[in-house]
């Protein structure tokens, strides 16, 4: 049976570099693994802040879009994160896509992908923890794409030096996480 994956996008600003770099990913993935990868573009889910009037450790959602969002996490057998790095850290965006779910993400394999004018890995850590309190269970490694001044500041497009960098280590990602998912059978 294949597996499916999300990657998901951790950005949703205007002007982000996420969607080609998920889309990199998501290619480099299909060429190493037999997975079923589909990206979700958080900007496209309307996940309001604290509307439910429960915790999501009970799974009582009553709010539409919590019940969709919930539903799309729970069919997943793994997952890519996709991130930038903002301020050390990583977006509110993911940090409220991950909070709206918890039983959701239990016992299933992450690869933590970061990007930023330094790699990600301080947003990378932050996630580690957070996805070690879910009960995830994260690779290694966790690549850590730079972006020079140029693709930050001047919004230079993304070059194939930028992906040749970090290419070994997403396919090592894919590699870890088809392996992890194969152990979860």
């Amino acid at each position: 049976m294949t597996k499916r994956v999300l990657v998901i996008m951790g950005s949703v600003r205007a002007g982000r570099r996420c969607p080609a770099i998920a889309h990199w990913v998501s290619e480099v993935g299909q060429e190493r693994t037999d997975l079923a990868i589909e990206i979700i573009d958080l900007a496209e889910w309307s996940l309001p802040v604290d509307d439910e009037p429960g915790i999501p450790a009970l799974g009582l959602y009553k709010q539409p879009h919590s019940k969709a969002w919930s539903k799309k996490v729970a069919q997943a057998d793994g997952f890519v994160f996709v991130t930038p790095q903002y301020n050390w850290g990583y977006p509110a965006a993911l940090k409220n896509a991950i909070d709206h779910c918890y039983l959701e993400w239990k016992g299933k394999p992450l690869m933590i992908i970061t990007y930023g004018g330094h790699g990600g890995g301080k947003c990378a850590a932050q996630l580690h923890q957070v996805s070690e309190a879910l009960k995830m269970r994260p690779v290694s490694p966790m690549p850590a794409i730079t972006l020079s001044n140029a693709i930050i500041r001047e919004n230079a497009p993304l070059d194939d030096v930028t992906f040749e960098a970090a290419l070994s280590l997403v396919q090592d990602g894919w590699t870890a996480l088809a392996e992890s998912l194969s152990s979860s059978m």
